[in-house]
């Protein structure tokens, strides 16, 4: 075996080859050592295992072939872009919502210079970088003040630790909610540093069991809003109207994370009914928390909403640095929100609620184009058929609400050649994402972004 691993080339020799100063000059000195010293490694553990020089050794061409793969690789963002045509359009494990190009060009233009992040131009001094967002959200939801950070999580936290920590939230059993990534409420609450107070059952709660529950040490009453999930049956729960009275009777703030946030009513445009920021504001709710990246349509961001002498208590929380947004974010959500400004062109200018909200006849047309392209790679061995497809929100939003799609299927002979099938669109140069479901792989249009990018990707198939 000695034998063999003296037919290891030493890098030394690799990097004086005409190829080998050619990665150099490509990829650098330090990063082809790396990886030639990578690539011996490998060499020397197949001949442990299989008592025999690896082929690509006995070639210097192969060797230097197999280090430009690798340092290739190594350069690649491994957060790469897919395409999404699994049928649910702000899917949390893809990036939830799509920005709209106002926002990627407001993002870019901060990316590339110095913006007026915490500048007051009129003044000619130190400013907040909340403030052009806070006057934004104040003219599209009525409340006096506003307060963006890193995510609703981050909203959720920041309200709890400056507006109760040492003290009771009280909240109803039912709102106890777990979303994806293990957030419990719960957790959030003990590491803000109060108390929770659970009130009512799993399915009924009554204004009474806020009121009894209600005592010196009690700092907050709690809403959340089970965006992603729904009790049915017999059940009853305390609306917020009621909750609000309830607080001023005692002097106590109410709050509400309404997690989606939607800023605009989606039964307007055919879609399921999701409360409005506006409707909680209107119902006399204090704080109001939400997404940026769901139903608003922007960045990833936690917005709140409210009275005006609490979001000073927030900003001037010490967690408030930790949880605040860059000048990308800021500007893209910005840029985001200008958008509500019009909202007769809301539908062609936010691109989730455009998914939402396209025809269905022109998915079809979509879906023939889609079926034709893939035809041609696969009709052999695959059955192809356009078939009705039920699409959804997605991230939490109305999880029983299904949204009229179409989707091109393909079906095998065998489960394997499915699953094969599958991982062969998931290794494209821009992977296709679809959802396999009763014995098929469903390729949904309702959440696709670009149709022709998408068929110029199966070209690679």
């Amino acid at each position: 075996m000695t034998a063999l691993f003296q037919q290891l080339p030493a890098i030394d020799k690799l990097l004086k080859t005409a190829e080998g100063e050619q990665l150099v000059a490509e990829f650098g000195h330090s990063a082809v050592v790396t990886e030639c010293r990578r690539l011996l490694e490998q060499g020397r553990e197949q001949i442990k295992r299989e008592h025999q020089l690896p082929p690509e050794f006995g070639d210097i061409r192969l060797i230097t072939a197999a280090l430009r793969r690798q340092l290739q690789q190594r350069r690649q963002v491994r957060m790469q872009p897919v395409h999404n045509l699994t049928g649910t359009v702000l899917h949390t494990n893809l990036g939830r919502a799509l920005w709209p190009a106002a926002a990627q060009q407001a993002a870019v233009a901060a990316m590339g210079g110095n913006v007026a992040l915490e500048y007051d131009l009129q003044e000619g001094r130190r400013g907040h970088r909340d403030s052009y967002i806070s006057e934004l959200l104040c003219e599209l939801t009525g409340a006096e003040a506003a307060c963006v950070v890193n995510n609703n999580a981050a909203a959720v936290l920041l309200m709890l630790a400056t507006l109760a920590k040492g003290k009771e939230v009280i909240i109803s059993r039912g709102e106890l909610i777990e979303i994806g990534g293990a957030f419990r409420i719960p957790d959030i609450m003990q590491q803000a540093g109060c108390k929770l107070v659970e009130v009512g059952t799993t399915n009924r709660t009554h204004l009474q069991d806020y009121r009894d529950a209600i005592n010196e040490d009690t700092a907050l009453l709690m809403k959340v809003h089970s965006s992603n999930y729904q009790i049915c049956g017999f059940t009853h729960s305390v609306t917020e109207q009621e909750l609000v009275d309830l607080g001023r009777e005692f002097d106590l703030p109410v709050i509400t994370d309404l997690g989606s946030g939607a800023l605009t009513a989606l039964s307007a445009y055919g879609l399921p009914a999701e409360p409005t920021v506006q409707d909680k504001w209107r119902q006399g709710v204090d704080l109001i928390s939400f997404s940026g990246d769901k139903l608003l349509g922007g960045p990833q961001a936690g917005i709140i909403v409210g009275d005006r002498y609490l979001i000073e208590r927030l900003q001037s929380h010490p967690l408030k640095r930790v949880l605040r947004c860059d000048k990308v974010i800021l500007s893209a959500l910005e840029a985001t929100l200008r958008l509500y400004l019009q909202p007769e062109r809301l539908p062609h200018q936010l691109t989730t609620l455009n998914q939402l909200t396209r025809p269905v006849d022109q998915l079809t047309q979509q879906a023939q184009a889609l079926k034709v392209r893939l035809e041609n790679h696969l009709a052999q061995d695959y059955i192809l058929r356009i078939e009705p497809s039920p699409a959804q929100i997605g991230s939490g939003s109305q999880p029983l609400a299904e949204i009229p799609s179409v989707a091109v299927t393909l079906e095998a002979k065998t489960p394997a050649k499915l699953t094969a099938l599958f991982a062969r669109f998931k290794a494209l140069p821009q992977p296709v994402i679809g959802r396999l479901e009763n014995d098929k792989l469903w390729l949904d249009l309702r959440s696709l972004a670009d149709l022709n990018a998408l068929l110029d990707t199966l070209e690679h198939l």
